[in-house]
């Protein structure tokens, strides 16, 4: 299983964004992750469209675009114009992610699913057959540095016993070279990672750590 690793921008120096995005992936990143956060749904308030849409111009890998808003099904338009490649949601709020994973497919990107690390597995067990990617979050979102909950792990491996072989599962936050090797023997693929890359004193090497 090919490991892929995201750099999350939230992490980075967002006054040289463009020279951030071109160190990450000259050192090795897979894609490049944009936390959305609304500051209703989490605590925090970050990037919108437009940050998105400067991400995409530089982009030379997938643009994955995380949701982490009350209303997502409002903004798959104006994500999918400002260039995402990936856009997720958060099962917490949505009524119906089979239907909104039809809209995002109809769109011509990828669906992605996330789940809350108190939030079980069987909350996104009715669309593994509709979505491209499951993210399990691994820290509480709305914030960077925090540290890794081990008990997500039981999530990811439910989740990959019942997932299409196909699907991707992103694990996202509390990423160093031990943890990454938990989730990735739990079944992960994809892991986020910000502090772990972008404050690293050589980037690449700090990849190449997560990736094992």
């Amino acid at each position: 299983m090919h490991i892929r690793i995201a750099p999350s921008l939230l992490a980075a120096d967002w006054l040289r964004l463009g020279e951030e995005i071109d160190s990450v992936q000259k050192a090795g990143a897979d894609l490049l992750h944009c936390d959305v956060m609304d500051a209703h749904f989490v605590p925090n308030l970050t990037m919108g469209p437009p940050i998105v849409s400067a991400v995409a111009k530089m982009a030379a890998v997938p643009v994955d675009v995380h949701l982490m808003l009350d209303n997502p099904g409002d903004y798959i338009d104006v994500f999918t114009e400002a260039g995402a490649s990936i856009i997720g949601f958060h099962v917490e709020v949505t009524r119906n992610p089979r239907e909104l994973a039809a809209r995002i497919h109809d769109r011509g990107r990828r669906a992605s699913v996330t789940l809350n690390p108190g939030t079980p597995a069987r909350a996104v067990e009715g669309c593994l057959d509709v979505v491209d990617q499951v993210l399990v979050m691994s820290v509480h979102p709305g914030f960077g540095g925090q540290g890794f909950i081990p008990e997500v792990l039981d999530t990811v491996r439910r989740i990959r016993r019942q997932a299409p072989s196909a699907l991707d599962i992103e694990i996202d936050g509390g990423m160093n070279p031990q943890t990454a090797r938990a989730a990735v023997d739990a079944g992960a693929n994809i892991l986020v990672a910000g502090t772990a890359i972008f404050g690293a004193d050589d980037r690449r090497r700090a990849i190449e750590a997560l990736r094992g």
